[in-house]
């Protein structure tokens, strides 16, 4: 259940990211409103998860760093950001730490 609500955490917090970008400096009411839910919902649930009993550097670890990954893919298809052959590196190398951490702390 741990696993499934970090998930949710994982999804409302980039969707309130991509929001925040096309709220279009808060000028876009829906989208203003889609961010503000997402980021409470997604820090609501990673307080969830943390008193659950999952340690912090491992639900935060692979929050942000889905998160930053789900965000540059994402922004490269709807917003046409960059997405480079190095930035790509840099995801891979975000999920390798990522995998490191959780593998590496004591079950």
């Amino acid at each position: 259940m741990t696993w499934l609500l970090l998930g949710g955490a994982i999804a409302a917090e980039v969707t309130a990211t991509m929001s925040l970008r096309a709220s279009e400096g808060f000028t876009r009411l829906g989208f203003t409103v889609l961010m503000i839910v997402g980021y409470v919902a997604a820090f609501g649930l990673l307080g969830i998860i943390l008193k659950q009993g999952m340690p912090v550097g491992v639900a935060y670890g692979i929050w942000a760093a889905t998160g930053v990954a789900a965000v540059a893919i994402l922004a490269k298809f709807i917003f046409g950001d960059a997405l480079t052959v190095s930035m790509m590196l840099g995801i891979a190398l975000i999920a390798a730490g990522v995998l490191l951490v959780e593998v590496g702390r004591p079950h």
